[in-house]
């Protein structure tokens, strides 16, 4: 017989499955979200390479899953949106736009903090390879 406890605990990992499919789904439908997810990998693996600092870090990942997070939401608001209707309507453009615009505000706000965090990195990494093929004399 399956106590309360074990009813709860059964449907809180049910809520993990289906958050991690709806993810799944919508990265095999949405353009966009995989050019998120591809970018925030590229980050990670410039953070490791550069070994950036713990702050850094933390930047990085902030914005790498509010990009991410806000595309879901601006797909699911989409996908609720042309379910509503495929006609033209100006408050479900409004919806629509304001949705994606949200996706684009933070993902201008991301690029600038990653070249804010990568930039002074790569200019260091750029002038060791200089230096060490005697490119540029000391």
């Amino acid at each position: 017989m399956i106590t309360g406890r074990e009813r709860t605990m059964k449907k809180f990992a049910e809520s993990f499955v289906h958050a991690f499919q709806g993810v799944k789904e919508a990265v095999k439908e949405e353009r966009n979200l995989k050019i998120h997810f591809s970018m925030s990998i590229l980050v990670i693996i410039f953070g490791l390479l550069f070994k950036i600092r713990v702050h850094e870090w933390l930047i990085c990942l902030v914005f790498c899953a509010l990009v991410i997070s806000l595309e879901l939401l601006n797909c699911a608001v989409e996908r609720m949106a042309d379910k509503i209707t495929r006609q033209k309507d100006e408050d479900i453009r409004f919806i629509k736009d304001v949705s994606a615009g949200a996706v684009l505000f933070s993902a201008i706000m991301a690029a600038i903090a990653g070249l804010l965090i990568f930039v002074p990195y790569l200019l260091r990494f750029i002038n060791y390879l200089l230096l060490h093929f005697a490119i540029l004399k000391p």
